[in-house]
């Protein structure tokens, strides 16, 4: 299956469409990039191969791998530093999330005069950056989950605060972005489960959002769709290249979709990755049904008709069920406790939550004490 889509970038799909990289990087004038990607990946031979292939054609590339799971700012700042030296003049984010949400904001304030926190997405900071010093981004992602190869931003953590912080610009989004699944064959069955349950999170707090985006909401529907359909074939099944692809599809569907917003899944997983350097992903997993519940008199309705295009009976409940025996198939904990084994500070966390950007569009507006009670449910597994 091959396809070229132009919304909301430039995307290739496809198998094999990786080797198109050096002739992609010519139509746009680029000689110089930079490939941004963290240690572990860089280990696998395509990386190596990609590098080699890239050189073979011409192309000045280097490569920079000091990126942590839950990439931080010391991260971006060496890699500007590699970024400078190198006299590059575009950036390849390939991998996770992580990967990529470090590749994207290396390209946005590589050649700023403003420091990288001061374009946290909080009002209008983003103007203090200089469109025309934004270099472009290619993006390739090796796991089916935050979708950040279409995002307008990169969520970094800001190590003197430990909290995690959304870097915003609108020109952020990568102009080109390579679906090939081959690359994501080799990911294990767990972090292919914690991925996936990511993109799930991603398009339904999208739905159950309260904002007025029908062509986001309507994006979310079918990206629910493509991970009941898929995410248990690609755990089971990891060489399956068909699953494999749609799983990157319904990645990137519900990383379209969260532009209507987000919710208290992520308002949670944002604070509790960053005191914890936590799984993203299996965050958002293990919240799920806790959120769910809590917001339940605001979404009934909302989910009842979600169910009706999913075909799964009992509308809520219904939902509800299904998300338990699809984290159970999935081998996802149930409780928090079985992930994080500190003092999980409550009254902490649940202040974060509340101040975190996604709680403004979670159907509720929960208090900090609301917070509290949901995380104590989960650590507890008490729905």
């Amino acid at each position: 299956m091959f396809s070229n889509w132009n919304y909301p970038t430039q995307v290739l799909v496809g198998a094999g469409r990786i080797q198109e990289l050096a002739s992609i990087c010519k139509q746009r004038k680029i000689i110089a990039p930079l490939l941004v990607t963290d240690k572990d990946l860089a280990k696998f031979s395509f990386v190596s191969d990609l590098l080699a292939q890239c050189r073979d054609e011409g192309l000045d590339i280097e490569i920079f791998t000091q990126i942590k799971p839950n990439p931080t700012g010391s991260n971006i700042n060496l890699g500007i530093d590699a970024f400078k030296s190198g006299h590059h003049d575009a950036v390849i984010a390939i991998g996770g999330g992580s990967a990529l949400d470090a590749g994207k904001a290396i390209a946005l304030v590589a050649n700023q005069d403003c420091d990288l926190f001061e374009l946290e997405d909080i009002g209008d900071n983003w103007t203090r950056a200089d469109n025309t010093k934004i270099v472009p981004t290619i993006a390739i992602p090796t796991t089916a989950g935050t979708g950040s190869e279409v995002g307008r931003a990169a969520v970094i953590i800001n190590e003197n605060q430990q909290r995690k912080t959304i870097i915003f610009h609108p020109l952020m989004m990568p102009e080109c972005v390579i679906l090939d699944p081959e690359l994501t064959l080799g990911l294990p069955a767990t972090l292919s489960a914690a991925t996936g349950m990511d993109a799930l999170s991603h398009s339904l707090e999208a739905f159950c959002a309260p904002t007025y985006h029908p062509m986001a909401e309507g994006i979310a529907i079918e990206g629910i769709r493509l991970v009941k359909a898929y995410l248990p074939i690609v755990v089971a099944d990891g060489s399956n290249i068909e699953a494999r692809t749609q799983m990157l599809v319904a990645s990137m569907m519900g990383a379209t979709a969260f532009q209507r917003g987000l919710g208290a899944m992520h308002a949670l997983a944002h604070p509790l990755g960053s005191v914890f350097d936590a799984h993203h992903g299996m965050l958002n997993a293990i919240l799920m049904p806790y959120v769910l519940k809590a917001n339940q008199r605001a979404i009934s309705s909302s989910i009842s008709r979600l169910t009706k295009y999913l075909g799964i009976d009992n509308g809520f409940d219904g939902f509800l069920s299904w998300v338990l025996e699809l984290r159970k198939e999935l081998n996802i904990p149930h409780t928090l406790d079985q992930i994080i084994d500190h003092d999980i500070q409550y009254s902490r966390i649940a202040a974060m939550a509340f101040e975190d950007p996604s709680a403004s569009t979670n159907p509720i507006l929960f208090t900090p004490s609301q917070y509290e009670e949901i995380l104590k449910s989960a650590y507890k597994g008490a729905l």
